[in-house]
C-alpha cells in the first residue's frame, strides 16, 4: 500500500510540474511587451472637438499626481472622418481577463482537475483497503473490481475526450485516463505482491503490458499517461519480486522500455521524457554493474545495454540544440559506466572487446557531431587510466588492447587533426596517446631487467610515431603556421625521443640526448618556419643543462671549474659539455637579435668555460679566458650582427670571479697595513696568480675597451675601464712587491722606504705618460691620486722616517728623503697641470700639502746629518736643536719670500707661525740651555731674522 501511495505521489509530483512549465511560459506572454491599442475614433474626435471650443486657460494650476498620467496620443488628421468597426462578440468572451488569470485561474480552473485524477487513484486504493480490511471480498475479486475501475476510469478518459465540446478541458480526460493507468499497475502489483495470484513472471509481462498501453495512450491523451508509463515501466524490475533474476532479460526489458519511451519523446517532441527514461536506464545499469558477479552472458547484455543506452538510443530521443549536449553526456557516462563493467569483469577480452565498440561509435558520432569531439578525451582517458590500473595483466591482451586504443582514438585524431575544423583538441588525444600509452606500459611491464631498457626505448620511438606522423601530415598544410598544433606535435615527439633515450643511454648521455633533441626541433624550426617550435626547443635546452648539473657524472666535471680536481673518464666530460655549448650557440646566434640572447649568450658563455675547463687545469683557466675574451671581441668587431655583448659580460664576469681570490689576499693585507703592519712578500698572491688572474685579464679587458668602444654603453665603459684599473693595480702591485722581496722586519726597515718611494714614483709616471700621451684623463687623475695617497699614507703617516725606523740612506741630500717628501709635492704641480680649472679651496690643500712636505722635508735632513741612515737612533745634541731654531727661521723666511713672489697669504701666515715657534724656542728653549758665544749667537741670528722679516712685510705692504 505504501509503494502504491509513493506511486500515486511521484505522479501528482509530474503533473505540478507540468503545470508550473506551463504557468511559466504563460507568464512569459504576458509579461512581453503589447502594441499599443488603437483608440477608437469616437474618443479622439470628442477631445479635438473640446479644445477647439475650449480657450486655454491661464495658469492652471497642475495637479501632481496628473503629471504622471499617460497623455493620449493626439488624434490623427480626419480622425472624424474614420468610423468605428465594432469589436465582435467572440473576440469579446474569448478574451481573457488579465487580472483574473493568476491564484483563481490557477487553483479554480488547473489543478482541481489533477487533483480529481489523484483523488480518483488514491479513492480506488482505499476502497481496496476496505475490502481488505472487512474482508467483504477475496483477493481474486478485488483484483477483479480493480482491474474494471481502472478500465472505466480509462473509458471516462475516452468519452470526456469525444465529447470535447462538452467538457471543453482536455485536462480531464488526461486525468481519467491517469487515474485508470494507475489503477491497472496497482491491481497487477497487489495480484502479485499482496495475494500471491500470479507468479513473478506472469506480473513482469502484465505491468510490460501496461506501460506499452500507457506510452501506447500518451499518443492520445498526452504527457500524463507517458509519465505513468516512464515510472511503472522503470519501476517494474524493481517491484516485481525474482528469487534468480535474468539480467539479459533485464537488459532486454531495459532497452524494450527506454527505446519505446524515446521514440515517443522524439514523435511528441518531449525532451524531458527521453532524458528521464536515459536517465533511469543508466541508474539500472550502473546498480546491476556495481552488484557485481556478472556471467560472461549478463556481461555482454549489460555491455550492450550501455553501448544502447550511451550511444544508440540518444541518437533518436531528441533533435535540435540539446541532441548534441544529451549525446556527448550519455557516452561519456557509458564510457565510465563500460569501464566500470571491465573493472568489475576481472578485464576479461570480452569487456574490452564491448569498450572498443563503443570507443569506435563515440569517435564516429564525434565525427559527425562538433560538441562531441570536446569530450573524447573522456573515454580515451577512462581506457588510459584502465590499462594503468590492470592488475597482471597478459602481455598479449595488453598489447592488443593498447594497440586497439592507439588505433581508435588516433585514427580519428590523424584523420580530424588537420581538417578545417581540426583544433588543439585532436593535438590532445595524440599527445595523450603516446605519451599516456607509454607510461601505462612502461609502469606496468618495466622491472629493471637486462634487456628491457632496449625494448622499451624502442617503445617509446614507436610511440613517439604517433604525434610524429601527425606533424608529418600537417607539413604541406598552408594553416599550419596559424596555430600551434605543428609545434606541439613536434615537441611531443621530441619528449618521447628524449625518454627513447634516457631509457635506452646511459646516464651520462642524458643531456646529450636531449641537447640532441633541442637542436633537431631548432633545425625543424628554421625548415618550418615555425617559432613555436623553436620556443618548445628552449625547453628541452633548459632540460640539457639541468640534466648536465644533475647527473652523477657532473660532480667532477663542475669542480674542475674553479679548482684542480680528477675526472673519471675526460673523454666523456669533453663530449657533454662540447654537445651542449655547441647546441646553446646555435640557439644563441638564432637569437642574436631578440631579447633572447641575454639569457642563451650568457648559459654558452658559461658551458664553453665548462668544456675548456674539462682539458685545461685550473690555474691556466683564467688565461685562456682571457684569449677567449679578445678573440671573441675582434669576432665581435668583424661580425657586428652578432651582437655579442651579452657574451663579453657574461667572460667578463668569470674573469672577475677568479680575480675574487688573489684579491681578497691582497685587501686583507692591505686592511692590516693600515694599521701599521708592514706587508710582506709572503702575504701576497703568487706571481702566477698575479699574473694569471689579474694582469692577463686586465689586459683582456683593456683590449675590449679599446675595440669596442662605441658598442658598450657608457655605464659598461666605466664599470669596465674600473674593474681593469683595478686588476691591473693590483697585480702591478703584487708583482712589484716581488722586486724587493721585503719577508720580515729587517728587510722592511732597511728596504721598505726605498720600496714606496719607487712604487709610488711609478704610479705618478704612469698617471702622467697617461695624460701627455694617451690622453687618459680619468685614469691620468685616478693613477696621479693613488700615488699621491699612498704616500702620504705610508711615507708620510704610518712610516715616517722621524718617527718609525726607516732607512734613508747615509749620505746627505744624496738619500730618499727627498723622494719620500717630494712625490706629493710633485703630484699636487701635476694634478694643477692636468686640472687647469682647479677649484681655489683644492689648491689651498696643495699649498698645505707642499708647505708641510717642505717642513717634514727640512727637518729630516738636519736630522740625517747628525743621526745618519735610521733617523729615529740616537739622542739629540745641542748643536743639532740650534740647527733646528735656525732651519725654522730660514724656511720662515722663505715661505714669506715665496709668498710675497706669487701672492699667496697662506705661505705667509705660515712663515708668520714658524718665526714665532722659533722665536719662543729660542727664548724659551735653546737661551736656557746656552752658555757664551753660543747663547750670542743664537740672539743674535733671531734678531736679525725678527727685523728682516718686519722689513720684507713693510715693503709688501708699500
Amino acid at each position: 500500500m505504501t509503494g502504491i501511495l509513493l506511486l500515486a505521489t511521484i505522479i501528482l509530483g509530474a503533473l505540478l510540474y507540468d503545470t508550473r512549465r506551463r504557468l511559466i511560459r504563460v507568464e512569459g506572454l504576458l509579461a512581453e511587451p503589447l502594441a499599443p491599442a488603437y483608440a477608437g475614433p469616437e474618443e479622439p474626435v470628442q477631445q479635438a472637438h473640446v479644445e477647439a471650443e475650449t480657450p486655454p486657460a491661464p495658469d492652471l494650476e497642475l495637479d501632481p499626481v496628473a503629471e504622471f498620467v499617460p497623455v493620449a496620443p493626439e488624434p490623427m488628421p480626419f480622425a472624424e472622418e474614420v468610423e468605428p468597426e465594432p469589436a465582435s462578440a467572440t473576440e469579446v468572451e474569448d478574451k481573457p481577463a488579465s487580472s483574473g488569470f493568476g491564484f483563481e485561474d490557477l487553483f479554480g480552473r488547473r489543478l482541481p482537475i489533477w487533483a480529481g485524477g489523484i483523488t480518483l487513484i488514491v479513492a480506488a486504493v482505499l476502497m481496496v483497503k476496505y475490502s481488505i480490511d472487512t474482508g467483504l471480498l477475496s483477493p481474486v475479486v478485488r483484483v477483479a473490481m480493480g482491474l474494471l475501475f481502472s478500465g472505466a476510469l480509462i473509458g471516462l478518459g475516452e468519452l470526456a475526450r469525444r465529447r470535447e465540446n462538452v467538457v471543453r478541458d482536455a485536462r480531464v480526460a488526461q486525468a481519467l485516463v491517469g487515474a485508470g493507468v494507475g489503477g491497472l499497475y496497482a491491481a497487477v502489483l497487489a495480484a502479485a505482491n499482496l495475494y500471491d495470484l500470479i507468479g513473478s513472471g506472469t506480473a513482469f509481462v502484465g505491468l510490460t503490458a501496461i506501460t506499452a498501453f500507457a506510452l501506447g495512450l500518451a499518443l492520445r491523451f498526452g504527457a500524463p499517461c507517458a509519465v505513468l508509463g516512464l515510472v511503472g515501466g522503470l519501476a517494474t524490475p524493481a517491484v516485481v519480486q525474482s528469487q534468480s533474476p535474468s539480467v539479459p532479460l533485464l537488459a532486454g526489458y531495459l532497452a524494450v522500455v527506454i527505446g519505446a519511451i524515446t521514440l515517443l519523446s522524439r514523435r511528441q517532441r518531449w525532451v524531458w521524457l527521453g532524458i528521464g527514461a536515459l536517465t533511469g536506464g543508466a541508474g539500472w545499469t550502473l546498480l546491476t554493474i556495481a552488484m557485481g558477479d556478472l556471467d560472461s552472458g549478463s556481461t555482454l547484455a549489460m555491455g550492450l545495454l550501455v553501448l544502447l543506452l550511451g550511444l544508440g538510443l540518444p541518437a533518436l530521443a531528441v533533435e535540435g540544440r540539446t541532441a548534441p549536449i544529451l549525446r556527448g553526456v550519455t557516452g561519456v557516462v557509458g564510457a565510465l559506466q563500460l569501464a566500470l563493467i571491465i573493472a568489475r569483469g576481472e578485464f576479461a577480452p570480452l569487456t574490452w572487446g564491448l569498450y572498443g565498440l563503443l570507443s569506435l561509435a563515440f569517435v564516429w558520432l564525434a565525427g559527425r557531431t562538433p560538441v562531441l569531439r570536446r569530450t573524447v578525451a573522456v573515454p580515451l582517458l577512462t581506457a588510459l587510466g584502465l590499462v594503468a590500473v590492470w592488475p597482471t595483466p597478459g602481455a598479449g591482451l595488453f598489447a592488443s588492447v593498447v594497440a586497439g586504443i592507439t588505433a581508435i582514438y588516433g585514427g580519428y585524431a590523424l584523420w580530424r587533426v588537420w581538417r578545417e575544423d581540426g583544433s588543439l583538441v585532436e593535438v590532445g588525444l595524440l599527445g595523450a596517446i603516446a605519451l599516456g600509452g607509454y607510461v601505462v606500459c612502461f609502469g606496468q611491464f618495466y622491472a629493471g631487467h637486462p634487456g628491457q631498457d632496449l625494448r622499451f626505448a624502442l617503445l617509446a620511438l614507436a610511440f613517439s610515431a604517433v604525434p610524429m606522423l601527425g606533424a608529418g601530415l600537417g607539413w604541406r598544410n598552408g594553416e599550419r603556421g596559424g596555430d600551434a598544433r605543428f609545434a606541439l606535435l613536434s615537441c611531443c615527439s621530441g619528449v618521447l625521443v628524449a625518454l627513447a633515450g634516457l631509457v635506452g643511454l646511459p646516464e651520462w648521455c642524458a643531456p646529450m640526448v636531449i641537447a640532441t633533441v633541442a637542436a633537431t626541433l631548432l633545425g625543424l624550426s628554421v625548415m618550418a618556419q615555425d617559432q613555436r617550435v623553436a620556443k618548445g626547443a628552449l625547453g628541452f635546452l633548459v632540460m640539457a643543462v639541468i640534466a648536465l648539473v644533475v647527473t652523477i657524472e657532473t660532480t667532477a666535471e663542475l669542480a674542475r671549474l674553479f679548482e684542480v680536481a680528477a675526472v673519471p673518464h675526460p673523454a666523456r666530460a669533453v663530449l657533454r659539455w662540447s654537445l651542449l655549448c655547441a647546441v646553446t650557440a646555435a640557439f644563441a646566434w638564432r637569437n642574436c637579435g631578440t631579447m633572447l640572447r641575454f639569457v642563451l649568450q650568457p648559459v654558452a658563455a658559461v658551458l664553453g668555460y665548462g668544456l675548456v675547463a674539462q682539458i685545461v687545469p685550473a690555474p691556466w683557466l683564467a688565461v685562456v679566458t682571457s684569449a677567449a675574451l679578445i678573440a671573441l671581441v675582434e669576432a665581435g668587431r668583424r661580425r657586428q650582427v652578432l651582437a655579442l655583448e651579452p657574451t663579453w659580460a657574461t667572460v667578463a664576469g668569470l674573469l672577475a670571479l677568479w680575480a675574487l681570490q688573489p684579491i681578497g689576499h691582497w685587501l686583507l693585507a692591505g686592511m692590516m697595513s693600515l694599521g701599521g703592519n708592514p706587508v710582506y712578500v709572503g702575504e701576497l698572491p703568487s706571481v702566477g696568480m698575479a699574473i694569471g688572474r689579474l694582469v692577463v685579464p686586465a689586459i683582456a679587458g683593456a683590449f675590449m675597451l679599446w675595440r669596442m668602444p662605441l658598442r658598450l654603453t657608457d655605464i659598461a665603459r666605466m664599470g669596465g675601464a674600473a674593474l681593469t684599473s683595478g686588476l691591473a693595480l693590483i697585480g702591478a702591485h703584487v708583482l712589484y712587491k716581488q722586486l724587493f722581496a721585503i719577508g720580515d722586519y729587517a728587510a722592511f726597515v732597511r728596504l721598505g722606504l726605498a720600496e714606496r718611494c719607487l712604487w709610488e714614483t711609478v704610479l705618478m709616471a704612469a698617471g702622467t705618460l697617461a695624460w701627455r700621451y694617451l690622453a687618459a684623463r680619468r685614469i691620468a687623475i685616478g693613477l696621479v691620486l693613488a700615488g699621491m695617497a699612498h704616500n702620504l699614507v705610508y711615507t708620510v703617516a704610518l712610516h715616517d722616517p722621524l718617527w718609525a725606523k726607516q732607512a734613508v740612506g747615509a749620505w746627505p741630500l744624496a738619500n730618499l728623503l727627498l723622494p719620500a717628501f717630494g712625490i706629493t709635492f710633485l703630484g699636487v704641480s701635476i694634478l694643477e697641470r692636468i686640472v687647469p680649472e682647479f677649484p681655489s679651496n683644492l689648491r689651498r690643500v696643495g699649498d698645505g700639502l707642499r708647505m708641510a712636505l717642505v717642513l717634514l722635508f727640512a727637518f729630516a735632513t738636519l736630522r740625517q746629518l747628525f743621526a745618519g741612515s735610521v733617523l729615529v737612533l740616537g739622542n739629540v745634541t745641542e748643536l743639532e736643536n740650534i740647527g733646528r731654531s735656525v732651519l725654522a727661521i730660514v724656511l720662515a723666511v722663505g715661505f714669506l719670500l715665496w709668498g710675497i713672489r706669487k701672492g699667496l697669504s697662506d705661505w705667509r701666515l705660515t712663515s708668520l707661525v714658524l718665526m714665532l715657534g722659533a722665536a719662543g724656542k729660542v727664548f724659551l728653549i735653546d737661551a736656557s740651555g746656552l752658555q757664551g758665544l753660543l747663547r750670542i749667537a743664537s740672539f743674535l741670528a733671531l734678531g736679525f731674522s725678527l727685523i728682516g722679516i718686519g722689513w720684507l712685510h713693510n715693503r709688501y705692504r708699500n
